[in-house]
């Protein structure tokens, strides 16, 4: 464990720290973030079936009890993060997006393509099962290096502990995900981005473009690591996300 990680364990406890997880996650993803932050603090929020992301907003702006809190968010879970400031900017002390996106579905043919591959496979996951899918599906979601490891294997695991019906709902939720390119660009809280350099479903450059267009904001890239990077490089993930809980508080506008 880092000295860094080492201090914030042995700190004052930090501020309630909401973790959401991406498209069908659960808190296996945050199993390394929960461990060296203060665990008391740490909510990760279920959206299981709840098929839209404002809903999934909503549901994180109810259930948790705390006037402030800082907010992370991992794919998915970075766009309902963005919904959750559109509606309750006030609330959100500090924010992290790893590995996501703000851009709504493309129109057109890009569009269509999306829909009709995010279609097959839940196809897939109705006929062979959720491991089977997700066998296929996270092939692209992590680094090549670690096709066929254990931290693939957990993946799958975390995968299979859905079904198709969750897998259903959360496809919808994303088809009809909102534009935050405004919400991002009218940010007044420390804002963190975080991409793994080898990430293919949300790149870099599109991180890089996030960072552009919020010039406040921090961008980490984290070396040989694909889409899941809080589970590929979990202590580099958690390194990044603990100095970012020690700065400063941003002023509010």
């Amino acid at each position: 464990m880092s000295a860094t990680v080492q201090a914030v364990q042995s700190s004052h406890p930090m501020t309630m720290l909401v973790l959401l997880p991406g498209l069908l996650c659960d808190d296996a993803v945050w199993a390394h973030q929960r461990a060296v932050l203060p665990a008391d603090d740490c909510v990760v929020p279920v959206f299981g079936a709840i098929d839209s992301i404002g809903a999934m907003a909503e549901q994180v702006l109810a259930s948790v009890a705390a006037p402030r809190f800082s907010l992370v968010g991992h794919s998915m879970g970075g766009r309902v993060a963005l919904e959750v400031l559109r509606r309750a900017p006030e609330r959100v002390e500090r924010l992290a997006l790893l590995d996501t996106g703000i851009d709504p579905i493309a129109p057109g043919a890009d569009g269509e393509r999306e829909r009709e591959g995010r279609m097959k496979l839940l196809a897939t996951a109705r006929r062979d099962g959720m491991r089977a899918m997700g066998r296929d599906w996270a092939r692209g979601m992590v680094h090549p290096s670690r096709l066929g490891s254990p931290v693939f294997e957990q993946i799958l695991d975390m995968i299979e502990r859905r079904t198709p019906d969750i897998f259903a709902a959360q496809i919808h939720a994303l088809l009809a995900r909102p534009d935050a390119r405004e919400v991002l660009r009218g940010l007044h809280c420390d804002t963190l981005l975080l991409c793994g350099r080898d990430d293919v479903w949300s790149p870099l450059a599109r991180h890089e473009q996030m960072h552009a267009m919020l010039p406040t904001s921090r961008l980490a890239v984290i070396d040989h690591c694909g889409h899941m990077s809080t589970m590929e490089q979990p202590e580099a993930v958690s390194e990044v996300l603990v100095q970012w809980l020690r700065r400063p508080l941003v002023a509010a506008h």
